[in-house]
C-alpha cells in the first residue's frame, strides 16, 4: 500500500508540473526529491542550524531541521562539513535581455537627428521604451547563467537597461529551461534612468533635459489616462493619440507599480527622489557605490538601495608623472568606497547589492568580504544578498531563507560563506543542482605508503618493488607535496590533479635516483590507491598506496584583514578644501575699525563698524555700541563690501549647460541639475562672490529656466539654492541660436535666421498664451466627459513670463535685436528683465532706459566672432550713466572670482566714481535678480553676506581675507593655508598606501576617470 502511495504521488506532482510546450520523447518522472544531511544550514541571516536537514521535493524546500532524519522517498546527501546559504537573488541586471546596439558613431554624430522613424503606437522620444516587457524579450543565457551561479546566484531581476524610461523588468530563475518556465510570477518593476542609451534622437543632450523628459511623461501619463477615459465615455470629440508607453506608465502614477531607478551619481539619488515625490511615486533607488558622500542626506531619503560593489582600482602612482594625474578626490574614492557598505549598514539605511557594473563579476564575493573587512556585518552582508532583494523584487515569500515551503534554490559551500578560502561547490535552483566547483569526492591529503613496481635493473626479466612515503597537503581542491624515498631523498610534486575518484601527479626522480619526469595516474578511494605510470625512459610501472595517517591541517597563520578602514574622514564635498561640517552661525559679530562700502545710500564709510548675527545685518556706521559678547575682528583700516554678485555664470552644472537639441527647452531647469561638488564655487568664495545666477547656456532662442545660488560651500544642492529668489528663464539671440557656427549639417533647424529667431519666440509666446486660455476655460467647466488640456512644461514657463512670475535674461550682443525683443515683449505685454552680454547696449541704452531692462555685460571682451566686433569697453559705464541698472558678469569660472576688478575697469574706461563702480557687482545684480531686499549692499536687515579684503576691492592687488554668506564663515586666508597643507598631508598618505599595496593600475571607466588639467589644480 505504502508503495502505491509513493507511486501515485510521484505520478500526480510530475503532471501537475508539466508546462504546456509538448513533450518530446517519453516523460519525465524521476522524483527530484533529497536530503541534505549533517549540514550546517543557515536558514536566514539570523538563524543557523548547526547540524540540520534540508529535504527538497518537487524543486521546493520541503521541511528544515534539526533532525538527521531521511524521509524514505528522499535521495540522502551527506552534506557534513558543508555549509547550506539561502540563495543570493541579483536585483539588478540585464540577465537574458538582448542587448541593444550602442549609439551612432562618430561619423554619424555630427548629423542632427531631430526624430526618430516611428513603428507602432510608439513615444515620440526614442530613450522611451516604457512599453517593453522583459517577459517578452527574455531569454535564458547559460553563459551568463552560469557567470552568476559562481558567485552564488539563483535568481535575478532582469530588464532592458537601454534608455531613460527602460520598460518592466521580470524576475527569472537562472537554472537551464525554456523562458516560459524560467520566469517566476512576481510584480514587475518599471525602471528608469537619466541615460538616454543607444537613442540616435537629439533630444535629450544632457542632464537637465532627461529630468525634463521623465517629468513630461509622467505628466503625459496622467493626462492619458483622463484623455482616454472621457473620449470613452463621449466619443464625440477629437480623439486622443494612442501610446503604449503612456499607457503602460498609467499603474506607475497610481503607485500599484514600482518605479527601479539607476542612479550613476549620488547627486542623481536625490533628483530621483525629487521626481518620485512630485508624482508620489513608489521607488527603489540604484546607487553609484559612492554613497558614503552624504550618508546623513541618503538615510532622510526613506528609500532602499541597490549598491554596487565595482570598487574603483588603485589609481596609478608609480612614478611621480602619473601621480600628478591623479586628483585628491580619486585618491578619497579609492580609500573609502569599500566602506560604502558599512557606513549603509551604520546608518541604518536598508541595501541589497548588485554585481552590476563589474568588469570581471569573479570579483563580486571577493569584494563584499572586503566590504566585511572595511566594517559590514556578516549578517547584513547576508540579508543584502538575500532577504533584502528578496523583498524588493516582491519574491519574499518564495525565496530569501532557507524555509519550508519556498523554492528550493540554495548554494552549498564547503565552509562560511564570507570566509576568504570558502569554495562554493553547487548551486540548487528549483531543487536541481548546478556544479560550481565540485566538491572532491575523495581526502587525498595525508601522509601515504606507495609502492612502484618496475623493471629490476640489475634482472631485466624480473619486476622489482620499490617503497616511497607521499605526504600530500595543501588545498583539498588543489592538493599538494612531496615524495621521498626510504633514505629521505624528497622530490616535490609538481601537479597533483583529482577529478572524483582519480588522480594523477608527477614529480622529477633526480632525486630518487631516477632519470626525468615521472608521471603516475590511477584511482584513490578513503585509505587506498593505485594505478600505473612511465618512468622518465618511457618504461610503464604500476603503484599502489595506503594511507598511513590522515591530513591534519595546520593553524592559520595568515594575518586577517579585519577592522580596515579610510584613513581620513569624509568632508563636504569629499574633495580638497571640504569642510567637516556647516560653518557656524554666531549669534554676534563685529568688524570694527573698517572701511565699509555700502553699496547703498551711506556710500563709502571710513573707520567704521559692521555687526551682523544670526544670519542677518545688525547695524553699520560709525560709533556703534559694540555688543559686549560679540566676536571682534579688527579690520585695521582694511576694506569691507558686500558680497559680490555674478549674474551670468556656469559653474556647479551637472551635465551639458545647454539643451541644445530643439531650438525651444523652457520645460529644462538648471535647479534639477546643481552641482555641490565644484571647486569653481569654493574658488569663487576666495574671491569674494557670493551669489551667482546659474544660467542655461546660449543654443536655443528660448532657453531653460536658470537658477540663483548662494554660495554655500560643503551644503547641498537644495540648501545653496537662494528660495527668496523669482523664477528667471534664458533667452539669446544671434549667431549661437541659428546655429552659425556648429557645422555644415547643422542647417536644417528652425530658425536659421535672425528673423526666424524674432518668429520662434512669437509663435511661442503666443502658443502660451492660447495654452493658458485653455486651461482657464476647462476650469470654468471642467467635465470628466471632454479630454482635457495636455500640461505642457514648455508653455507652463513661457506663462509664467506673460505674467510676471518669471524673468527673462536674455544673452544678446547687437543692437538691432536687442530692439526687436523689447518690441516683442511690449506686444504680449511683460517687459525684458536683463539684457546679459549686451555689448551694443551703449548704441541703444536710451531705448533700454525707457523699456525699464536693465544690462548686465563684459567690461572689454571683444573681437572673439563677428557679432561683437562694436564692443567697447566704455559699455557699462555709458549704460550706468544713462540710468540703467548695470553689472559687469562673468561667463566664466576663472573671471567669477575677479569680478571686482571687472567692476574696476569701469573707473578707467568711463569715469565711474568707485563707490558707483563697486555697485557693478553688488547691489545692481541683486536688483537684476529681483532679491535686493535681502542681499548686495551692507544695510540693516538684510543677509550678512560680507567680503573682508586686505585692500581697495577694486584694486588688481586686493585679496579676499574673509568671506562670510548669512553670517557664517566660509572662507578664510589662514584656514585655506592650512586647508591645502592638510590636502598635501592626505595625499601623501593615501599614495604611500596604494604604493604599499603593491597594486597600483591606471583609473578606468566613468566613475574612476583620471582628472588631468584643471581637476587636477582643484586639489
Amino acid at each position: 500500500m505504502k508503495i502505491f502511495l509513493l507511486l501515485f504521488y510521484f505520478t500526480i506532482t510530475s503532471e501537475l508540473s508539466a508546462q504546456t510546450s509538448p513533450v518530446e520523447g517519453l516523460r519525465h518522472k524521476t522524483p527530484d526529491n533529497y536530503a541534505l544531511t549533517n549540514a550546517t544550514i543557515v536558514v536566514s541571516p539570523t538563524h543557523t542550524i548547526d547540524r540540520g536537514t534540508v529535504v527538497v521535493r518537487n524543486g521546493h524546500i520541503a521541511s528544515v531541521s534539526a533532525d538527521s532524519a531521511v524521509p524514505p522517498d528522499a535521495y540522502p546527501i551527506n552534506a557534513k562539513g558543508l555549509y547550506i546559504y539561502a540563495g543570493f537573488i541579483e536585483p539588478f541586471s540585464d540577465y537574458g535581455i538582448p542587448k541593444t546596439p550602442a549609439a551612432p558613431g562618430s561619423n554619424d554624430d555630427d548629423k542632427p537627428h531631430p526624430t526618430i522613424d516611428r513603428k507602432g503606437a510608439l513615444s515620440w522620444n526614442g530613450a522611451i521604451h516604457a512599453e517593453r516587457e522583459a517577459t517578452k524579450i527574455f531569454t535564458p543565457d547559460e553563459n551568463e547563467a552560469e557567470k552568476l551561479r559562481s558567485q552564488g546566484f539563483c535568481i535575478a531581476q532582469t530588464a532592458d537597461l537601454d534608455g531613460i524610461f527602460r520598460g518592466t523588468s521580470c524576475i527569472a530563475s537562472l537554472g537551464k529551461g525554456l523562458p516560459n518556465d524560467k520566469i517566476i510570477p512576481a510584480t514587475s518593476f518599471q525602471f528608469i534612468s537619466f541615460d538616454k542609451g543607444g537613442s540616435k534622437q537629439d533630444y535629450p543632450s544632457s542632464l537637465m533635459g532627461s529630468i525634463a523628459l521623465i517629468r513630461q511623461t509622467f505628466y503625459d501619463a496622467q493626462w492619458y489616462e483622463q484623455a482616454q477615459a472621457a473620449y470613452a465615455r463621449n466619443h464625440g470629440q477629437s480623439h486622443p493619440e494612442t501610446n503604449d508607453a503612456l499607457a503602460v506608465l498609467i499603474p506607475t502614477v497610481h503607485k500599484s507599480q514600482g518605479i527601479l531607478f539607476d542612479c550613476n551619481d549620488v547627486l542623481n539619488l536625490f533628483r530621483a527622489k525629487k521626481i518620485g515625490d512630485e508624482f508620489n511615486l513608489s521607488m527603489i533607488l540604484k546607487g553609484s557605490g559612492y554613497e558614503f558622500q552624504r550618508i546623513d542626506a541618503i538615510k532622510d531619503l526613506h528609500d532602499t538601495l541597490i549598491i554596487p560593489v565595482n570598487f574603483p582600482e588603485a589609481p596609478d602612482v608609480s612614478t611621480p608623472e602619473s601621480e600628478t594625474e591623479v586628483s585628491f578626490a580619486d585618491l578619497k574614492k579609492w580609500d573609502e568606497a569599500p566602506a560604502n557598505p558599512a557606513r549603509l549598514e551604520q546608518a541604518s539605511i536598508p541595501f541589497t547589492f548588485t554585481s552590476h557594473g563589474l568588469k570581471d563579476i569573479k570579483s563580486f564575493l571577493a569584494n563584499i568580504r572586503k566590504g566585511i573587512d572595511y566594517g559590514l556585518s556578516e549578517p547584513a552582508a547576508l540579508a543584502a544578498l538575500t532577504t533584502v532583494p528578496a523583498s524588493v523584487c516582491g519574491i519574499a515569500n518564495i525565496a530569501g531563507t532557507i524555509e519550508p515551503g519556498k523554492l528550493a534554490d540554495f548554494i552549498v559551500a564547503s565552509g562560511p560563506i564570507f570566509a576568504e578560502k570558502t569554495t562554493i561547490y553547487s548551486v540548487w535552483i528549483d531543487g536541481h543542482k548546478y556544479e560550481v566547483n565540485p566538491a572532491p569526492e575523495i581526502e587525498p591529503r595525508g601522509k601515504w605508503d606507495i609502492a612502484i613496481t618496475q623493471t629490476d635493473s640489475k634482472k631485466p626479466k624480473q619486476r622489482v618493488t620499490i617503497l616511497f612515503h607521499l605526504d600530500i597537503s595543501g588545498e583539498q581542491s588543489a592538493p599538494e607535496g612531496t615524495i621521498s624515498n626510504i633514505g629521505d631523498k624528497k622530490s616535490k610534486i609538481t601537479s597533483f590533479n583529482v577529478s572524483r575518484h582519480n588522480v594523477s601527479f608527477d614529480f622529477t626522480g633526480d632525486s630518487l635516483d631516477r632519470e626525468g619526469m615521472i608521471r603516475l595516474s590511477g584511482t584513490m578511494n578513503a585509505d587506498t590507491a593505485s594505478g600505473f605510470g612511465n618512468l622518465g625512459d618511457g618504461e610503464t610501472i604500476y603503484w599502489t598506496a595506503t594511507r598511513t595517517e590522515n591530513y591534519s591541517p595546520k593553524p592559520d597563520t595568515t594575518v586577517k584583514k579585519k577592522n580596515l578602514a579610510p584613513l581620513f574622514p569624509i568632508v563636504y564635498p569629499d574633495k580638497a578644501f571640504g569642510i567637516t561640517k556647516m560653518p557656524d552661525q554666531p549669534h554676534e559679530v563685529a568688524i570694527t575699525n573698517a572701511k565699509i562700502w555700502t553699496s547703498a545710500d551711506q556710500g563709502i564709510i571710513d573707520s567704521a563698524t559692521i555687526v551682523f548675527g544670526d544670519g542677518k545685518i545688525k547695524e553699520v556706521g560709525k560709533n556703534i555700541s559694540v555688543p559686549s559678547d560679540a566676536t571682534i575682528i579688527d579690520g585695521g583700516g582694511r576694506d569691507v563690501t558686500a558680497g559680490i554678485i555674478d549674474e551670468h555664470s556656469h559653474i556647479n552644472i551637472s551635465g551639458d549647460v545647454n539643451e541644445g537639441a530643439e531650438a525651444v527647452s523652457s520645460e529644462v531647469r538648471i535647479g534639477d541639475v546643481v552641482d555641490d561638488e565644484d571647486i569653481s564655487i569654493y574658488w569663487q568664495l576666495a574671491g569674494g562672490t557670493t551669489i551667482s545666477q546659474l544660467l542655461h547656456g546660449s543654443a536655443n532662442p528660448i532657453g531653460g529656466q536658470c537658477q540663483v545660488i548662494k554660495h554655500r560651500w560643503g551644503s547641498l544642492p537644495e540648501e545653496m539654492k537662494m528660495k527668496e529668489a523669482p523664477g528667471t528663464i534664458k533667452f539669446a539671440l544671434g549667431e549661437n541660436v541659428k546655429q552659425s557656427n556648429w557645422g555644415d549639417y547643422f542647417t536644417t533647424r528652425y530658425p536659421q535666421t535672425r528673423m526666424g529667431v524674432r518668429e520662434i519666440i512669437r509663435d511661442e509666446f503666443q502658443s502660451a498664451r492660447e495654452y493658458e486660455n485653455r486651461w482657464k476655460e476647462w476650469k470654468k467647466h471642467p467635465s470628466k466627459d471632454s479630454v482635457p488640456p495636455r500640461r505642457d512644461l514648455k508653455l507652463d514657463a513661457i506663462v509664467e513670463i506673460l505674467n510676471g512670475e518669471r524673468f527673462i535674461h536674455v544673452h544678446s550682443y547687437v543692437a538691432p535685436e536687442i530692439l526687436m525683443l523689447t518690441r516683442l515683449a511690449e506686444e504680449f505685454g511683460f517687459h525684458i528683465c536683463t539684457f546679459t552680454h549686451v555689448l551694443e547696449g551703449y548704441k541703444v541704452a536710451p531705448e533700454l532706459k525707457k523699456d525699464g531692462a536693465m544690462a548686465s555685460t563684459f567690461s572689454d571682451w571683444w573681437d572673439y566672432k563677428f557679432e561683437v566686433y562694436d564692443a567697447i569697453p566704455y559699455n557699462a559705464a555709458m549704460m550706468e550713466k544713462e540710468g540703467i541698472v548695470t553689472t559687469v558678469n562673468s561667463d566664466d569660472p576663472e573671471m567669477g572670482r575677479r569680478l571686482n576688478q571687472e567692476a574696476a575697469k569701469s573707473v578707467k574706461y568711463g569715469g565711474l566714481p568707485e563707490e558707483e563702480a563697486i555697485k557693478l557687482c553688488t547691489i545692481n545684480g541683486a536688483k537684476q535678480l529681483h532679491v535686493e531686499k535681502y542681499v548686495g549692499s551692507l544695510v540693516a536687515g538684510k543677509d550678512a553676506d560680507i567680503v573682508l579684503w586686505d585692500g581697495n576691492p577694486l584694486s588688481a592687488h586686493a585679496k579676499v581675507l574673509q568671506t562670510w554668506i548669512d553670517g557664517r564663515k566660509y572662507f578664510d586666508r589662514d584656514d585655506d593655508k592650512k586647508m591645502a597643507d592638510d590636502v598635501r598631508r592626505e595625499r601623501a598618505a593615501l599614495v604611500a598606501k596604494i604604493l604599499a599595496e603593491k597594486k597600483p593600475a591606471t583609473l578606468q571607466g566613468p566613475d574612476n576617470e583620471t582628472k588631468k588639467g584643471k581637476e587636477r589644480d582643484n586639489d
